[in-house]
């Protein structure tokens, strides 16, 4: 009873996010390109969300796929962004334990829920251009609600034990997270004792996520381009390279980054910590901003009823 007691008495009341490190005095005017791509973010994917809820023509994988997206995207950008602002522009650095692990919560169970879902697109792109028959049978509307629950349920239990984890540590070091947001490593650095453990999970998530979803999209890719590449009709082709165009040009702004701030969270080496720390906050950002825009504007069918 007494370790336990000790150990809740050395939880940080709350955490103190600095920011970007090097760029304190830049951090006023870098907030008004964020707050602006915030905007934009959350007015894209709500007039996305409301189109496709309102437009029963809309009720397809593909649309609907691309609805889960627009309300992780939104959940995403909102646990952090806010936040974010108040340290930009106010100086309030401040979070409470609490607060840091809810935050931290939304952040890496949506960002699994966003890597899945663009495997779930990957999946509905391979069947609806190499498989066009068995599209309506095997994504149907049950279907596709089943692969949304799986993709939220699995984000949840892989994240879950990051903040159990986070809660029975004792911190008894500083309690100055160089970073804008929680992010679980940065936490986790503060933490007392041995936290191989914690950490060797972290990588087991991350590669289970990150390395599953590439290898799924580049697999589903390859075979799409395979088929593409044998269809007799140019029109054809050409319809089938734009529609995967939009995939990727989303997939990349998501995975780049990703991939950077995990590599950098763990082996950084002679990475600037501003660099490091600018490009987490665009990879939980720049996918907000683009999904809507790219998806809005080169997808016909949605373009005219978004109009």
């Amino acid at each position: 009873f007494m370790s336990l007691n000790s150990a809740a008495l050395s939880h940080a009341p709350y955490f103190l996010l600095t920011g970007i490190p090097g760029l304190e005095k830049e951090q006023f005017c870098i907030a008004f390109p964020f707050c602006i791509m915030y905007a934009v973010a959350v007015l894209g994917n709500i007039t996305l969300l409301l189109v496709i809820k309102a437009e029963l023509s809309l009720h397809e994988p593909m649309y609907l796929f691309l609805a889960m997206l627009a309300f992780t995207d939104l959940v995403l950008s909102t646990s952090t962004l806010p936040k974010m602002l108040s340290i930009f522009w106010l100086g309030s650095g401040e979070i409470g334990f609490l607060s840091c692990l809810v935050q931290l919560f939304f952040i890496h169970t949506f960002a699994s829920m966003e890597s899945g879902t663009l495997m779930a697109m990957a999946l509905d792109r391979y069947i609806a251009i190499c498989h066009l028959l068995r599209l309506s049978s095997n994504l149907s509307l049950r279907v596709v609600v089943a692969l949304g629950s799986l993709v939220l349920v699995c984000g949840v239990l892989l994240v879950s034990p990051f903040c159990f984890v986070l809660h029975r540590l004792p911190f008894c070091k500083h309690h100055i997270i160089s970073d804008s947001y929680c992010e679980y490593m940065a936490v986790l650095k503060l933490a007392c004792g041995d936290t191989r453990v914690s950490a060797t999970y972290d990588l087991f998530v991350a590669f289970v996520l990150t390395g599953s979803g590439v290898t799924l999209i580049s697999v589903s890719y390859t075979l799409i381009l395979r088929v593409v590449m044998r269809l007799s009709s140019t029109e054809a082709r050409l319809k089938a390279f734009s529609t995967c165009a939009s995939h990727i040009c989303i997939i990349l702004p998501f995975y780049v980054p990703a991939l950077f701030t995990f590599l950098t969270h763990r082996f950084r080496q002679s990475i600037p910590l501003h660099i490091h720390i600018m490009v987490a906050s665009l990879y939980l950002l720049l996918p907000s901003v683009l999904n809507p825009i790219i998806y809005g504007v080169r997808t016909k069918k949605l373009w005219e009823r978004v109009v």
